[in-house]
Parts: structure tokens; sequence; C-alpha cells
């Protein structure tokens, strides 16, 4: 329950305002969002202990879904019950939402101007070079923590997760839940609960085009993406682009680049393929049916969360999902790259991937600055793709 040996407890509108403030300077991803969270509850009003802080790492960092807007509506949780989660979250939410569903009408409908298109051709050629850095960045502590016997297994779940995110499509998630299946029978647990097995079944239900396919399309990202918010890309781009045909090769890296510069949690990609759906409505549906998870998991089982960190069910499920997701996000740099249309696109990717990777700079200053060059390729007639 809400913690009370604080040295204060905020009202309900002070957890409107901090956390939406967050929500609107909450550029550069997860960690951004834990430095902020932190600096807020720990340092500066002191609304919860270091020791308690970690701990709610911990416990959202081993849920499905996004884990820094997990971690936020966990914080409110802690403040202010219910009330405080609901609030929490959606000042760190809607922000971004806002901006991006914004955005999403700039760069998708009507007939944008040539710089604003080759803004976002250029900072969609980066996108490959991001998801790769993203999942070395997944990947890097789960190796650090495995030992042993234990390696080949993870290396086994990685490869699979990028092999299914390069040629699986929608079946990806398949990949995902039989990865932790595995570890979970190899670690020998006394059984498989019934709701492991419910969600491949669930998986194997395809939705017909329409609403549910969108709902079924953004249910996936919300719940499903192990590993953190950008595995949500290989999760949508068989959906988005060749399965429903919502939006081109081209639209779908602008709305994962969009995702990348917006503040907030990156799972709000989702607004920008529910826009290409369906409009503001498919935009604002796709984004309550991937949250809802989020709250969903914290507001169902918040008081649980120290019984789940020594399950060893549970943890030996994440064991296998977690590298198949971390896998799974630098396989999806394939289809990608594969995207791209035109040879400059390929000079910008080389140069994002040598910022990211070689130089360690920024997701979102490469991003924009891609884009910069886009925008001038535009203004000086490169070819940009429709």
């Amino acid at each position: 329950m809400p913690a009370d040996d604080q040295q204060a407890t905020p009202s309900l509108g002070e957890v409107a305002r901090q956390w939406g403030r967050i929500g609107v300077i909450g550029f550069g991803g997860p960690p951004a969002h834990i430095a902020l969270l932190r600096e807020l509850c720990v340092q500066r009003r002191r609304w919860l202990t270091a020791d308690q802080f970690e701990r709610a790492i911990a416990a959202t960092n081993i849920l499905p879904g996004p884990s820094s807007t997990q971690l936020a509506i966990y914080c409110a949780w802690r403040l202010r019950g219910t009330k405080g989660a609901l609030i929490g979250g959606l000042g760190f939410i809607v922000p971004g939402l806002v901006l991006i569903i914004a955005l999403a009408v700039l760069f998708i409908s009507g007939s944008p101007p040539s710089w604003v298109r080759g803004a976002g051709a250029g900072a969609g050629a980066a996108v490959a070079a991001v998801a790769v850095s993203a999942g070395l960045g997944v990947a890097s502590p789960i190796w650090r923590r495995t030992h042993g016997s234990r390696r080949p297994r993870i290396l086994f779940y990685a490869l699979a997760g990028g092999i299914g995110a390069a040629t699986a499509g929608p079946w990806l998630v398949l990949v995902l839940l039989g990865a932790g299946a595995i570890e979970l029978a190899w670690e020998g647990a006394a059984r498989v609960d019934a709701s492991v097995h419910a969600w491949p079944l669930l998986a194997a239900v395809v939705a017909p085009g329409g609403t549910g396919a969108l709902v079924w399309t953004a249910l996936k990202v919300g719940a499903l993406s192990f590993g953190g918010g950008f595995v949500i890309i290989p999760l949508m781009q068989s959906d988005a682009v060749s399965t429903y045909h919502w939006m081109t090769h081209a639209q779908f890296l602008n709305a994962v680049a969009l995702g990348q510069v917006t503040p907030g949690p990156v799972v709000q990609t989702v607004a920008v393929v529910g826009y290409a759906a369906a409009g503001v409505p498919g935009a604002l549906l796709a984004a309550l049916a991937a949250f809802a998870p989020s709250f969903s998991f914290i507001l169902l089982g918040a008081a649980r969360f120290e019984r789940l960190l020594a399950n060893a069910r549970v943890s030996a499920f994440l064991t296998g999902a977690a590298p198949a997701a971390a896998g799974a996000i630098i396989g999806s740099a394939i289809p990608l790259a594969g995207a791209l249309s035109h040879t400059w696109q390929y000079a910008v990717l080389a140069a994002a991937a040598v910022a990211l990777l070689a130089l360690q700079r920024g997701v979102v200053v490469t991003l924009l600055s891609a884009g910069a060059i886009g925008a001038a390729a535009g203004l000086l007639g490169a070819p940009l793709s429709s």
C-alpha cells in the first residue's frame, strides 16, 4: 500500500503537476524517465526512500510492457493509491501523446512540403541504427548477469528473437513466448501456469481487419513488449505495413522516429499507427489499448510485487523472454534498413550508426540531426518516397 513513512504525501494536484512536468520534459527514453522520477521522488521531495525506488525499478522491470511508464504509475500508486496511479500515469503519457498525434497529422495526412517529407525520411533512415543501439543496450546487462551453462541458451534465445523479427512478422510474439516457455521448462518449474498457455492461444487468433486488428496490434505492444519499449517495432511493423496496409514503409519509419524524438514513453508510437489506420479516433483507441495493460499490471498487482520478485517461475520465464526480445530489437534493423528507398538515406543510416555505436551520441540528438539532413536534402531536390 502507499508508503506512510515519508516526510510528506503529495496531493493529487501535486501528482498531476509533477508527473505532467516529467511527461513534457521526458525526452531520451527510459534512462531519462528513471532519472527524472528518482530526482523528484527520492532526492528533491523525499516521498520515497532510495531502497523503495530501487525495488520499484526491479518490480516493473520484470513485467512486460513499457517499464518506465509502469515505474511512473507505480511511484504515483505508492504515494496516492489508485487515484494517484491514474492521475500520475495520465500526466506522464498525455503530453507526448498529444504531440505525437499532432506530428502524425503533419507527416502522414495531406501533402506536406518537401522539407517536412525530407525530415521524416532522414530521421526514418536512422531508425535501423537506433534499433541496434537499443537492442545492445537491453542485451548487455542480460549477458553480464548470466554465467556458466546458461549463456549458450541465452544466445539461442537472442538469435531466435533476431531471426523472428527479421522473418516471422506478426508471429514474432510466439517466438518471445516460446523462449520464455523453454526456459521455464529447462529450469524445472513444477508446472507451467495456465496463464502462460493462454498467451500463445490468444496470439494464434488472427484478428480481422478494422478496429479489432488495431486493438490487437496495440495490445501486443502494451502487453508483450518484453525487454523495453523498442521491441514494439518488430511487433508492429508487419501488421501496420504488410498485413493491414495502414501505412507505407516510409511512414512507419517516420512513426518510429517520431516516437523517439517526442517526450514520454516510446510506446506511444502506436498512436501514429492508429492514426494511419483510422484517424484521430484510431490514434486514441490504439493508445488506450497499448497503455491499458500497464495500468492494469500496477492497479491489480502492485501490492503483490514483492512476492512476484521472488517467484521462480516468473523469473525463469523472463530469463528466456528477455534475451529473445533483445535479439528481436536488433533483428528488426534488417527490415527497417530494407525499407529505405534512396541512396542518400543509406548514407544517413551509416552516419547514424557511427554516431550511436562508435561515438556514443544520444538517440534524440542523432535523430534530430538525421532529420535536419533530410530536410536539407528535400530542399535540394533529393528523391523522396511517398
